[in-house]
């Protein structure tokens, strides 16, 4: 069930355009039966070399959420800058200039009905 859940959280983080952001709020939203910290984890369960663009989601302030390893922090503000994305002086993305304004759905049925066939 987990699983599932997660494949729907990672379709719908596939859709977020280079040079864009999402918060985790949502990606939870737009999931359903899900909330901002599930979104986390499944981020945090991701393999090594996912196709999952895990750097593009970030937390309701415009803000990198701090890990346990300060590195991935460091990696993942350095992905969002090579996308064109501006951090203020206080380590913010303005939402407004780099917010996601949402999913393709139909790319999003298609991934999501591929799971269970």
């Amino acid at each position: 069930m987990i699983d599932r859940l997660y494949e729907r959280i990672y379709a719908v983080i596939r859709q977020i355009s280079p040079g864009k952001v999402a918060t985790y709020g949502q990606i939870a939203n737009i999931v359903g039966e899900c909330t901002p910290r599930m979104v986390g984890y499944a981020l945090a369960a991701l393999k090594s070399g996912s196709d999952v663009p895990w750097q593009r989601v970030i937390n309701r302030q415009g803000k990198i959420s701090l890990r346990n390893n300060g590195n991935e922090s460091i990696l993942q503000r350095q992905l969002l800058e090579a996308e064109g994305i501006y951090f203020d002086e206080n380590d913010r993305v303005d939402l407004k200039r780099f917010g996601w304004t949402g999913p393709d759905w139909e790319k999003i049925i298609m991934s999501i009905s591929m799971l269970f066939w």
